[in-house]
């Protein structure tokens, strides 16, 4: 044979050699999701698409978008998608399923609402009009499977529980019509577990449970937000929540901040990313979702509000508002500013490579 001839041989023989001993491309598991956010306030287009292809390269294979009606709807009838396309463009170019939180329920507040609502009360807010609009944005966007309409449900009816039959009505009428359009895409209500814990709210979650599955938030904190809870011991609020509701559960936002301000750091958070995938493993056939909040820290002052833009384009980068005093305000900030598993900077934390040992040992 001749030397040339064998020469191409062996080198053929050896790419092939190392692409079998290669670690195969992660499958998207879309039962496993991360909060991507840009580390800055404003993002180009490209450098979003960067953030989406980084976070989906570590398995994952859903993430959440943050939908505000006041934004998307600014006319009755009338939608501006500028705003969004560009998120679920980049979720959907990476193969990652949605899961939408459209802001009816945020807590104590409602909304924000269009101009052309007025204010209304969740007892005159029209079910035809928000199935109308969640319609649209269904048909619009395919990678969302999942609707969530109230976040932090406990922290709206924990001093108005005589509200509860109003939105539970509101709640099966939206749900029944959403299911006649789009029979897939699952919805639920997402409360705080903390918040539920630390203030005795279980019962409100009962209560509220109507959907086909009850979302849960988690941090490991204390009324003023300060990290009080090992991560085995937050491992033991996570099963808590079987206690509570009585089908299927998910995980909307979970994590841990590394903030040493509110008792963070990054060994801390390291350690919850490895107890929270083992309290998922254990219990994975009662579990939707579970998705961890976040992909970026920001820089802190910039988190009473998740505005920003892309491009040219203002929009919710993602993340829950804030509320209460000051002090609080100003813990809750460092908390969700340094929750992220790579810092602004770029440079990853502990955290980061443990989740993505975490989520390949799930594919």
């Amino acid at each position: 044979m001749n030397v040339k001839i064998i020469v191409v041989v062996l080198v053929i023989a050896a790419i092939s050699l190392v692409l079998v001993l290669a670690d195969p491309p992660l499958e998207p598991d879309s039962d496993i999701g991360l909060v991507i956010n840009p580390p800055d306030r404003s993002v180009s287009l490209e450098q979003l698409e960067q953030i989406y292809s980084d976070a989906a390269s570590s398995g994952i294979g859903r993430s959440n978008v943050y939908m505000f009606w006041n934004i998307v709807e600014p006319q009755r009838g009338e939608f501006d998608w500028r705003h969004y396309d560009a998120l679920f463009g980049a979720a959907e170019q990476n193969g990652l399923k949605t899961t939408l939180f459209f802001s009816l329920v945020n807590g104590e507040t409602l909304g924000p609402f269009p101009d052309w609502m007025g204010d209304p009360s969740l007892g005159s807010v029209d079910s035809k009009t928000l199935v109308n609009t969640l319609d649209a944005a269904l048909s619009r966007y395919d990678s969302i499977d999942v609707v969530i309409i109230a976040g932090q449900t406990e922290s709206q009816f924990r001093r108005g529980e005589h509200n509860i039959p109003a939105y539970t009505e509101l709640f099966s009428k939206v749900y029944d019509g959403i299911k006649a359009e789009h029979p897939d895409v699952r919805m639920g209500n997402s409360f705080a577990l903390h918040q539920v814990l630390n203030k005795d709210l279980g019962h409100l979650v009962g209560e509220l449970s109507d959907g086909d599955f009850v979302a849960f938030s988690y941090w490991p904190v204390d009324l003023l937000n300060d990290i009080v809870k090992t991560p085995s011991e937050a491992g033991e609020d996570l099963k808590k929540v079987f206690e509570m509701a009585p089908g299927n559960v998910a995980f909307f936002e979970t994590g841990w901040s590394t903030s040493e301000f509110v008792g963070g750091n990054d060994t801390s958070q390291k350690d919850f990313v490895r107890v929270l995938f083992d309290f998922y493993e254990q219990n994975e056939p009662k579990i939707e979702f579970i998705t961890w909040y976040r992909q970026y820290d920001t820089q802190e002052g910039t988190c009473g509000s998740e505005q920003g833009n892309i491009g040219d384009k203002q929009i919710d980068l993602g993340g829950s508002g804030l509320g209460g005093t000051e002090h609080v305000i100003e813990r809750l900030d460092r908390y969700i500013c340094n929750a992220g598993l790579i810092k602004a900077d770029g440079t990853a934390k502990p955290g980061w490579d443990e989740f993505k040992r975490q989520v390949g040992m799930q594919n």
